[in-house]
Order: C-alpha cells, then sequence, then structure tokens
C-alpha cells in the first residue's frame, strides 16, 4: 500500500488520539504498541488497547527500572489488562554489572552497552511479531528527532509508527490521564539515555 504521508498528517492533525488510532487500525493487518512504562505511558496503553482489547504491547525491560517502574506497569498491566509480550536481554544484570557496568554517553562500551539491554530485546520482538503498524508514545518536543517527525512515519524497515499524542503538551497528558483516571509515575531511569533528549536508537 502505497500512503501518501504528508496527506495523512494533514488529515490527522485536528483528529482526537481515539480517531488516529481508529484510522491506523483500518489499515493495519499486525499492529501492536511499544511500552517502557515510562511517564505518560499510560496515555498510549489506554486508548490502543480501548480501540483493540487484544493489542500486542511489547514491553522491553532493560532490568534497570526502578521499584516505583514495575509497581506502575504491574498496576497498568492489572488495570488495562494488557496483552504483555516481555522481552529482556540475554545477560543478566548482575553478569553485566561485572563485565561491563552502566558505561557513560561519552565511553565507547556505551554503544555496546545499549545494543545489549534495549536495542538486540527490540530487534528481537520486531522480527518475531513483524508489525505493519507501530504505535508509539513519541512527542514533539522531546527530542531533536521527534522534532523533525510526525503523528505518522515511517521507521528504517518500512513500519507505519503512529503517535496519537504527538502534539500533545504534558498538561494536555496529565488532563487525559485524569480524565481516564489512569495512573503515572516519574521515578523512571534509562541508563541507556542518560539525558532526556538523547534518542537510545529506538527511533532515530
Amino acid at each position: 500500500m502505497t500512503l501518501n504521508l504528508d496527506q495523512i498528517n494533514k488529515n490527522l492533525r485536528d483528529k482526537s488520539p481515539a480517531d488516529i488510532v481508529a484510522w491506523a487500525l483500518s489499515i493495519a493487518k499486525n499492529p501492536l504498541v511499544t511500552t517502557n512504562f515510562r511517564p505518560y505511558e499510560a496515555a498510549i496503553l489506554n486508548v490502543t488497547t480501548k480501540a483493540k482489547r487484544d493489542i500486542k504491547v511489547v514491553w522491553c525491560d532493560t532490568g534497570y527500572n526502578t521499584p516505583n517502574t514495575y509497581q506502575h506497569a504491574e498496576s497498568l498491566i492489572s488495570q488495562l489488562q494488557l496483552n504483555v509480550k516481555l522481552y529482556v536481554p540475554k545477560q543478566t544484570v548482575a553478569h553485566r554489572n561485572v563485565v561491563l557496568g552502566i558505561p557513560s554517553v561519552d565511553q565507547p562500551s556505551h554503544k555496546l552497552f545499549t545494543e545489549q539491554v534495549k536495542l538486540e530485546p527490540f530487534k528481537r520482538a520486531m522480527t518475531e511479531h513483524q508489525p505493519d503498524v507501530w504505535f508509539t508514545n513519541l512527542r514533539r518536543g522531546q527530542t531533536a528527532f521527534r522534532d523533525s517527525i510526525d503523528i505518522v512515519s515511517k521507521d528504517k524497515h518500512g513500519v507505519l509508527k503512529v503517535s496519537p499524542f504527538y502534539n500533545f503538551t504534558d498538561e494536555e497528558l496529565d488532563s487525559y490521564l485524569k480524565e481516564n483516571n489512569l495512573p503515572n509515575e516519574f521515578k523512571y531511569y534509562d541508563p541507556t539515555k542518560q539525558l532526556e533528549n538523547r534518542e537510545c536508537g529506538l527511533h532515530a
């Protein structure tokens, strides 16, 4: 299917997240949503599961999440009855701490670290599930790369990436969570990014 992304984004710009999800599902054969249960992830999980109860929810758990994040994840999994597909690194945190530790972003070993804890599990998930539509919670203003895309874009493998809350502010997401009785959690840690405005490699 050939899609005119510029026209699609123009048509979707004034649509609600629910409308955007409905449009994407209307052309999807094998959709999934990815999550790391960081702040505001409840929004994308709620809007997608409302539209498709059994949508696959791919969680690539680095193993370095805070206790708060794991508690938040379990709460959301229960509340929304998520169809979670869990992917973890092939090496345990304890083993990696001995041989590699958590390198800072300016160390050469940080690339290997990111590959092990995030990119390899993600590639494994995408290879196994082969989605044609991938729902994410990317938003404008998060990073320079994310500012360069739009509500609908394509990843480097041609998968249609859909970000229903792309133009939402934190305040608008706060309102969405409150209206839908959804929890949020801010004690989140991503060892591959370390800086909030840095891409880890999944999207760029």
